[in-house]
């Protein structure tokens, strides 16, 4: 009998439906504010607010995690974006977890379009907080030395997310491509590929792998960067799994 090859399970993440609904990714926002570019994802409107189909949405879903998979496997970098405030803890821990930069507090103009004087100042951010690590500080006096303090702490709620990010990234995820316009466009001009959450007043042209959902509901938004980040820690094991059978 020939020998049978094992069967190799998968561990990607499961989009369902129900918890979809659960979450609230269907809500959209008010009939008349909806962008025309979103008609083919919409399943209609109930007392006045648009509904998202969740079958065109989770086809759209599955094929912004593929990406992410793809991206991952190959060394790529995804930035996580999200400044909202009901978002921005989720989104750092959601980073943090995964170890990808992140951006959680205001989008700094220039970010990738003037990348290098960006780094500059994440340079002078890490001189900082190693001169404050080794004691350096010390030799301040006390009003000196608060002022340096809170400038680093200014400097870490700007810049802590990228403080790791050595050139730009790949890709982007965006939690809300309204309000973070500028990130979108800085994106753009710079031929970062973007993944972004497309409610119903947000045209989904502008990015690369749009995903129509409620970007203003917390557990939408949650739901997302949790299958986001179950995708990335699944690649991350396999590569790992991977490694070690070669030696």
């Amino acid at each position: 009998m020939p020998k049978q090859e094992p069967q190799t399970k998968t561990n990607d993440p499961e989009i369902n439906h129900g918890a979809m609904l659960e979450a609230g990714l269907h809500f959209g926002h008010s009939a008349s504010t909806s962008h025309p570019r979103m008609k083919p994802f919409l399943f209609g409107t109930r007392n006045g607010v648009q509904i998202i189909d969740l079958e065109k949405a989770s086809e759209k879903f599955e094929e912004a995690l593929k990406f992410i998979q793809k991206l991952t496997k190959e060394g790529g970098t995804l930035l996580l974006v999200g400044t909202k405030i009901h978002v921005r803890k989720m989104l750092k821990e959601t980073a943090e977890e995964c170890g990808l930069p992140y951006v959680s507090e205001r989008w700094l103009g220039g970010t990738f379009t003037n990348f290098e004087t960006i780094k500059k100042r994440v340079n002078y951010l890490k001189g900082l907080e190693k001169k404050k690590a080794e004691g350096l500080l010390d030799k301040y006096t006390k009003k000196e030395k608060a002022e340096i303090e809170k400038e680093i702490k200014g400097l870490e709620e700007r810049l802590g997310g990228i403080k790791n990010l050595e050139t730009l990234p790949q890709a982007i995820f965006v939690c809300d491509m309204k309000k973070d316009l500028l990130a979108v466009r800085e994106a753009r001009q710079k031929n970062v590929k973007i993944i972004g959450l497309a409610d119903t007043n947000i045209d989904p042209s502008l990015a690369d792998y749009p995903i129509p959902a409620n970007d203003d509901a917390a557990n939408a938004v949650k739901y997302i960067l949790d299958k986001i980040k179950e995708t990335v820690l699944n690649n991350q094991v396999k590569k790992v799994e991977e490694s070690d059978a070669k030696h």
